[in-house]
């Protein structure tokens, strides 16, 4: 598969292209990665309350297995502990879901700021890189094959305009019929020019 031009300034325009889409592609997707982590950092004031929670559960609990075990008082003075050791839970749970959801932002947001405009590069840069690599494979294989530069002169004679045909020939169409090979190799060669090839074949 051929993926650059014959030419050299065409070469050098698509090389150029190809850098600066490459860069745009790794700019953005740093640029995603940063501000996912930027969102992501955001996840320690969860766990700080997380931790809070936790810590104060279990102290709530300690506290209320040892009161609980005094005689005598023990069964009714571990109840408010008992609450409270909900409470710290609760916060504990609030922390766990606020890390959760501050993670599943900075996801969601990360990934649409790296992803949409790679997508909007690879649509702008990519597909007409790919289109000019099959169609520039495809000239090159019918050179090969036999008759292949009538059919890129065809090629030629169906795609320009007429007066570009006429600086060839004013009578283009009828010499093509007639097979003249001057100017079968002169349209071919057209064709192939259009799409950035130099074949030696066609220019003898």
């Amino acid at each position: 598969m051929q993926l650059y031009a014959d030419h050299a300034p065409r070469r050098a325009r698509q090389l150029a292209s190809d850098i600066i889409a490459l860069v745009f592609i790794v700019a953005w997707i740093a640029l995603g990665v940063w501000v996912y982590q930027l969102i992501a950092a955001f996840r320690q004031l969860g766990v700080q309350m997380q931790q809070a929670g936790a810590g104060f559960r279990s102290t709530m609990v300690e506290l209320g297995d040892t009161l609980g075990s005094v005689p005598l008082i023990g069964s009714g003075i571990r109840v408010p502990f008992d609450g409270a050791s909900d409470a710290g839970a609760t916060l504990e749970n609030a922390g766990q879901s606020q890390q959760d959801a501050i993670l599943a932002t900075a996801t969601t947001v990360g990934l649409f700021i790296a992803v949409v405009p790679v997508l909007l590069i690879l649509l702008v840069w990519l597909l007409p890189r790919l289109r000019f690599a099959r169609r520039a494979t495809e000239a090159k294989r019918l050179l090969s094959m036999p008759g292949g530069a009538e059919l890129l002169a065809l090629r030629a004679l169906s795609t320009y305009k007429l007066a570009d045909l006429a600086e060839i020939s004013p009578e283009v169409a009828s010499l093509w019929r007639a097979g003249d090979p001057a100017i079968v190799a002169k349209l071919a060669q057209l064709q192939l020019r259009s799409l950035g090839i130099r074949s030696a074949l066609v220019e003898q």
